[in-house]
């Protein structure tokens, strides 16, 4: 196998891990604040990770159609369907419209919300510890 695929497939590995990840982390963090703090603040952790697996998800399936546009054979006329650009452009306006509907309307504190989209980031030093310290897996 060619060290080109090897690295694709890690990658690839990698952000999936970090996508299930991010989920996992919202849930277990949001449980136990649920059970002792509020069940407020465990909904607005849990639906702030579900934000940030949203971005992450929405980000490389921008990156995933932009490189397989430069990978077309006539890059000049490369397609990239238009949801793509928009995804892009408007990923982080959707997100906080969003957290700021849910705020308003179902009184979920904004902070926890907030806290919530910090999964994606410990999910995101999880895994490249551990890739760090496993490369092989």
């Amino acid at each position: 196998m060619n060290p080109a695929a090897i690295h694709a497939s890690t990658y690839q590995t990698s952000e999936s891990r970090i996508s299930h990840l991010t989920l996992a982390l919202g849930v277990v963090a949001a449980l136990p604040v649920a059970i002792v703090y509020s069940w407020r603040w465990g909904l607005g952790i849990l639906i702030g990770a579900a934000f940030a697996w949203l971005n992450f998800r929405w980000l490389r399936q921008g990156l995933d159609a932009l490189a397989a546009a430069t990978g077309q054979s006539n890059p000049q006329r490369a397609h990239v369907p238009i949801s793509t650009y928009f995804k892009a452009a408007f990923r982080y306006g959707l997100i906080a419209l969003g957290v700021y509907v849910i705020f308003k309307y179902l009184n979920v504190p904004v902070l926890s919300m907030v806290l919530g989209l910090c999964a994606l980031g410990a999910a995101t030093i999880v895994i490249s510890v551990h890739s760090i310290f496993r490369p092989s897996d």
